[in-house]
């Protein structure tokens, strides 16, 4: 591949982007572009891009456009047509990265497939806790750190603790399947242009898992990588929840399924005009 670009989804938090932007900082991989996708921040995330552009030496750009509600699917896609890489990794600017987490991704890419990995979700009061110096630092990869600082006890705890082959292992056997996940995925950029990126009718509820189940019927496998590409979701409010667009997406996803629709008519093709910022 020549250039893998990460494509980071972000509204209105700014403090969760700027920790997030730091895990990106210590990535064992080098040669990555991140594009931010702002579905309508103000100017307190341009600020944290311009300055950790500058501070941290990433290569960022920003992608945004006005606060029309949640639009996270045409966003996303303006960063699709954005991206200079050939290969694209999609988190969340409230998901920290660990910092195997793109090399991961690069080095698992393969021709027809598509990479479904998870995320650790903080508690408020851990989210709370972590400062940028602890992300910077890497205290946020101890998982003995982490419980100090008041994350829970649970099985779930062992993706955290795991590395290597058990981790490859644990992805083998693990019974969740390999959907497209917008917090951990990645795919080819002429593939996400074949089944002509997210369907923009949609609002917050498996819009991201729409588009896996197109890449599927095109033909992309996805492969399980939850063990292998760590990343922690830091708690936030969900306040763009709505029933009337889970419902809609629903009968989305259900007609994409009976009708074997890999390309949907309402993703990049009808995007028009890009609003980076410089």
């Amino acid at each position: 591949m020549r250039q893998l670009s990460v494509i980071l989804s972000t509204y209105q938090s700014p403090v969760l982007l700027e920790r997030t932007l730091h895990g990106y900082r210590r990535q064992a991989l080098d040669g990555f572009e991140i594009v931010v996708a702002d579905d309508g921040s103000g100017p307190e995330t341009a600020d944290v891009v311009r300055r950790l552009r500058a501070e941290l030496g990433l290569d960022l750009v920003h992608v945004w456009h006005q606060d029309r509600g949640f639009r996270k699917c045409e966003i996303l896609n303006r960063a699709i047509e954005e991206a200079r890489g050939d290969y694209l990794v999609f988190s969340d600017g409230d998901c920290i990265p660990w910092s195997g987490f793109l090399s991961t991704h690069a080095a698992l890419a393969r021709r027809g497939r598509f990479l479904s990995g998870g995320y650790f979700q903080m508690s408020r009061e851990l989210t709370e806790r972590i400062t940028v110096e602890d992300v910077a630092l890497g205290r946020i990869e101890d998982s003995r750190w982490l419980h100090g600082r008041g994350l829970p006890s649970s099985w779930r705890v062992r993706r955290l603790r795991v590395g290597g082959a058990a981790a490859a292992w644990l992805d083998r056997l693990t019974p969740t399947r390999p959907s497209w996940n917008g917090h951990n995925s990645s795919g080819w950029k002429d593939d996400l242009l074949l089944v002509n990126g997210f369907d923009e009718r949609m609002g917050y509820g498996g819009e991201d898992r729409e588009l896996g189940e197109r890449l599927e019927i095109l033909g992309r496998r996805g492969l399980q990588i939850r063990h292998r590409a760590i990343c922690l979701h830091q708690w936030h409010e969900r306040g763009y929840v709505s029933t009337q667009d889970l419902r809609e997406n629903r009968r989305i996803r259900r007609e994409t399924a009976r009708r074997r629709i890999a390309r949907t008519p309402y993703g990049i093709a009808k995007s028009v005009g890009l609003g980076s910022t410089p």
